[in-house]
């Protein structure tokens, strides 16, 4: 599904269209339909100026931006190196199993991402795994299936 014109337009004037906003321009872009659609991005290039190979190059330096759908829940498993010392390899095996997908992929009802990250910051409780902001510490295979369970 593909934004409508009208959606991005309203974004891009939010933002003046100024050139200078083209990172949180799309950062707009990407909270309201969890990704950037091709038309999205050339609608900023035609209302911007900017060429369409500079905004992505802009979407695909950034981790945080996704050129593909993503789900409306997010989890991630930390593949830091505490994390990983402490089992986070097994704890993402479990939750690919627990979700049925694998990192990087989007459930096809569109519920959830799976994704790996290098670092959250809080080595002190690896293994994490973060679903929604929430986090939670070297959770069971019970205790994955209830935080999943619990996004609707």
């Amino acid at each position: 599904m593909s934004p409508k014109q009208s959606q991005i337009d309203h974004i891009i004037d939010r933002h003046h269209a100024d050139k200078g906003e083209l990172i949180q321009i799309l950062l707009d872009i990407q909270q309201e339909n969890r990704w950037l659609p091709k038309s999205a991005l050339e609608r900023v290039s035609k209302r911007l100026g900017i060429p369409l190979s500079s905004i992505y190059h802009v979407a695909t330096f950034y981790k945080a931006f996704s050129l593909s759908p993503r789900g409306r829940h997010s989890v991630a498993v930390c593949l830091g190196t505490a994390c990983h010392v402490r089992g986070a390899p097994r704890l993402l095996d479990k939750v690919v199993n627990a979700m049925d997908i694998a990192p990087g992929e989007t459930s096809p009802d569109k519920r959830f991402t799976l994704s790996t990250v290098n670092c959250l910051g809080c080595c002190a409780m690896g293994p994490v795994l973060v679903v929604n902001d929430e986090y939670y510490s070297n959770p069971s295979p019970t205790e994955i299936k209830k935080a999943i369970a619990g996004c609707k």
